[in-house]
């Protein structure tokens, strides 16, 4: 097997692939030049060797037209238009209210902020390059602000309000900037493009002097912000591939702010993203292979961001280790957190310590547990429930307050709403939300009154809940290297035949359960890598060790950002056998929900990894045209949900 993997020839992990035109992207020239009515976008051509792949959907001119003509007029009609998560309804797309729960008017709000923040950036662009002039509270900002409109973070429109209103200070407060500097703006610097409608450019628009008005208002102009117009202009597929960027942005603008938190910040990761964004602005962005090339670029500054934040978790916290985590309450008052921040779990383990209360974490805060400075405190009494989506029931049947520090958080139930807060970027309507102050301390005070107020658990709650095993965190890339010398003498002697890395997120639909009965079919002689929320389909079961070995068959490398991790220990084996990634006994089945899914699969496209399968479904906003092109270059593959045994076999022949 091992030798069967090796013969192929993949491309070496961090190779660029990207910069310069994509001679192979193949796409007809427009009949008119991009304007007011629609740019033509021929079919994508596959070429014969990649036709066997399922995701390949050849389709005539004729029938590619007489769909975007009836999605266009569809968007006319419609409250609104989101199609930036996998659950978007129909697989299409969220047209009367978003299957998250999101309203038509926070879609509006969403996509003005969006639009405003383009602007922002256009601007901090022209400041950097032709002033040289660097400003945090807008590099800050940028990022915080798109990584409020991703799914299941923010629904609160008067939040909405609060960022919109706040784009339009930080461009006036960089205008002046530039003006102190007597440096001004090329007109083409606001030219508006076609794909705008009948907005001005977005920097022009931040520009004018008079006063937006109430949320009203902002709902209305943000109506004319959304999908629909670049739609109508540029297509479906040039339009979802400028949402593939966008989206790509939206992922790693939260894993940046994460690592800000803990004081990491990368100059040159605030410039990609609002270069990227700047981009979106300008003439070139009606190209397609431009908009491509822009996508792997935030791929690779994602890369970065992620290794970014792993040393920000690792400075501040240690490397993780492995660490059992029980799943079962204990007598006490009682505060969930949930999201991702490990700043704020460390925040508010300080502020509860001695007072008496037991600290669970919930969702992808499971990770907290591995981490020496973390796993210290010793009211860090567990871990409670399950993927994000069940919430609704364990947030009910949770006896003390909760905190949300990042997604996914869903609009809450009558049950638990008193006992509910956000913080940060997230943001429910008529929930108590939680600042920093200008030092960014924040004060976890009213979580706390309110856990003090709840019952938490009792004696008797504690002995009649079923009680559940252990599970076992901690396999961060420097744990894993650390018994690398095990793994490669069970690689050569044909103990472990195959490494699977099964990561992302985890969500309700039915096709889903692909995941869960993946592991039914792998054989004893191979092992599992977890990340993300995903690895609730089966972190609590038990694989048993390598055949030979004191190494469990299943380990977790933690959250989504943690594909870092999983990288470094590719490469590293990669090294050792004088091979590629591509050539490993190593398959990637991944499961997409969101946009930092989203971000991460930029990156592993950036560094040429091939033969990826995604699920459990394709995005929406890629046509077949913009599939056709990925698969040709990397093999995208689509995850079987209907046969995940037929899909075992297949990855266990490295296909």
């Amino acid at each position: 097997m091992l030798s069967r993997c090796f013969s192929s020839v993949g491309t070496r992990l961090g190779s660029r692939i990207s910069g310069g035109s994509l001679s192979w992207l193949r796409v007809a020239p427009a009949a008119h030049p991009v304007g007011r009515s629609p740019q033509r976008i021929f079919a994508y051509l596959p070429t014969p060797a990649a036709e066997g792949n399922p995701f390949h959907q050849v389709r005539d001119m004729a029938s590619i037209k007489a769909r975007m003509e009836a999605a266009n007029q569809a968007l006319k009609e419609d409250k609104m238009m989101c199609y930036q998560c996998e659950q978007t309804k129909g697989g299409t797309g969220c047209t009367e209210i978003g299957v998250c729960g999101k309203t038509p008017e926070v879609a509006a709000l969403q996509d003005l902020l969006i639009y405003t923040v383009k602007g922002l950036a256009s601007l901090a662009h022209h400041a950097r390059t032709a002033a040289g002039i660097e400003d945090q509270e807008v590099n800050t900002f940028v990022n915080g602000a798109i990584f409020s409109t991703l799914t299941n973070v923010n629904f609160a429109d008067d939040r909405f309000v609060e960022f919109v209103n706040d784009s339009r200070r930080l461009h006036a407060k960089l205008s002046a900037k530039l003006a102190a500097a007597g440096v001004s703006l090329p007109a083409s610097a606001s030219e508006s493009q076609p794909w705008f409608g009948s907005m001005p450019h977005p920097l022009a628009w931040n520009s004018q002097a008079a006063a937006l008005g109430g949320v009203g208002d902002m709902i209305e102009i943000g109506m004319q912000t959304g999908i629909a117009a670049r739609q109508e202009v540029l297509g479906e597929t040039l339009a979802g591939l400028q949402e593939l960027l966008t989206y790509g942005l939206k992922g790693l603008a939260a894993y940046v702010h994460h690592a800000e938190a803990l004081g990491h910040t990368d100059a040159k990761v605030y410039a990609d993203v609002q270069e990227s964004l700047h981009f979106l602005c300008t003439p070139a962005a009606a190209d397609l292979g431009a908009v491509l090339d822009h996508c792997f670029k935030a791929g690779a500054t994602n890369f970065r961001v992620m290794e970014m934040l792993s040393v920000a978790h690792t400075s501040t916290f240690g490397h993780p280790v492995p660490t059992p985590v029980c799943l079962n309450p204990v007598p006490g008052k009682a505060i969930l957190i949930t999201g991702h921040d490990m700043h704020d779990l460390h925040l508010l383990l300080e502020q509860t310590a001695g007072t008496g209360i037991n600290v669970y974490t919930h969702g992808e805060m499971l990770p907290a547990h591995g981490y020496p400075g973390l796993k210290k405190y010793p009211h860090l009494a567990g871990h409670y429930g399950g993927a994000w989506y069940r919430q609704k029931v364990d947030f009910a049947s949770f006896p003390g307050s909760i905190a949300v520090t990042t997604n996914c958080v869903l609009d809450p139930l009558t049950a638990y709403k008193n006992n509910i807060f956000t913080i940060n970027e997230t943001g429910l309507s008529g929930i108590p939300h939680i600042k920093a102050d200008a030092s960014g301390h924040k004060d976890f005070g009213p979580i706390i009154r309110r856990a003090l107020e709840l019952p938490g658990y009792t004696a008797e709650d504690v002995q009649r809940l079923p009680k559940k095993k252990d599970v076992t965190v901690g396999f961060g890339h420097n744990a894993v290297l650390s018994v690398a010398p095990q793994v490669i003498d069970a690689i050569q002697s044909g103990r472990l035949e195959h490494i699977f890395l099964v990561g992302g997120c985890d969500g309700s639909e039915p096709q889903r359960k692909y995941y869960s009965k993946l592991y039914q079919y792998m054989p004893t002689n191979t092992m599992v890598l977890t990340l993300g929320c995903g690895k609730f389909r089966i972190f609590d079961q038990d694989f048993g060790n390598l055949p030979g070995t004191n190494i469990p068959r299943l380990l977790d490398m933690g959250q989504c950002n943690d594909a870092y991790s999983a990288l470094v220990v590719a490469t590293e084996l990669a090294k050792v056998f004088k091979t590629d990634v591509n050539s490993l006994p190593l398959s990637l089945d991944l499961s997409w929900f969101e946009q930092k899914a989203v971000a991460v699969l930029l990156t592993l496209l950036h560094l040429g990894v091939r033969n990826i399968r995604l699920g459990p479904r394709l995005p929406a906003f890629l046509t077949p045209e913009a599939v056709g092109v990925l698969v040709d270059k990397f093999n995208l593959i689509p995850a079987n949900v209907a046969d995940p045994a037929a899909d075992m076999k297949m990855m266990m022949q490295c296909k």
